[in-house]
């Protein structure tokens, strides 16, 4: 089973979202009646899909992971949880590092996995904030990596 990494075009967001909910359910599920469906698919398709680059890692047509990027910003990095841990988050951020010399990205401080994985990666926390600048008033860690 070979995985394939890919930009994704428009007809793509949906999966993307999709993938988004799964992943996010599972590591955040204290957050997880924030958007609607729809909500996500219009957010991916309208909002990210015209300002960043958006690839994807797929395995049998079934999308797994998507990481959306634009000059100097990781906006979202996601994987369905089934396939975390196999090296297919390093490969999706490895493309933005291909793309920029430098990289910044938020997280939620409670989310260890995912500061682990960054801190792993060559991110180093630079800003940490009570979260009352952010949607979900959840405390966040700005996070950023220079080649």
């Amino acid at each position: 089973m070979t995985t394939v990494f890919r930009k994704l075009c428009r007809d793509d967001m949906a999966e993307a979202a999709s993938v988004h909910r799964t992943s996010f359910n599972e590591r955040l599920p204290w957050l997880t009646q924030l958007h609607t469906p729809e909500e996500d698919r219009a957010y991916w398709r309208g909002h990210l899909f015209p300002t960043c680059d958006i690839w994807g890692a797929e395995r049998d047509d079934t999308l797994l992971g998507v990481i959306a990027f634009r000059t100097g910003w990781v906006n979202q990095l996601y994987l369905l949880p089934s396939v975390q841990g196999q090296g297919i988050g390093s490969r999706l951020v490895d493309i933005a590092k291909a793309a920029y010399p430098q990289l910044s990205l938020w997280t939620f401080q409670r989310n260890a996995a995912a500061r682990r994985f960054y801190e792993t990666r060559g991110f180093v926390a630079i800003e940490e904030t009570d979260g009352i600048g952010n949607e979900e008033k959840e405390p966040d860690v700005l996070y950023r990596w220079t080649a």
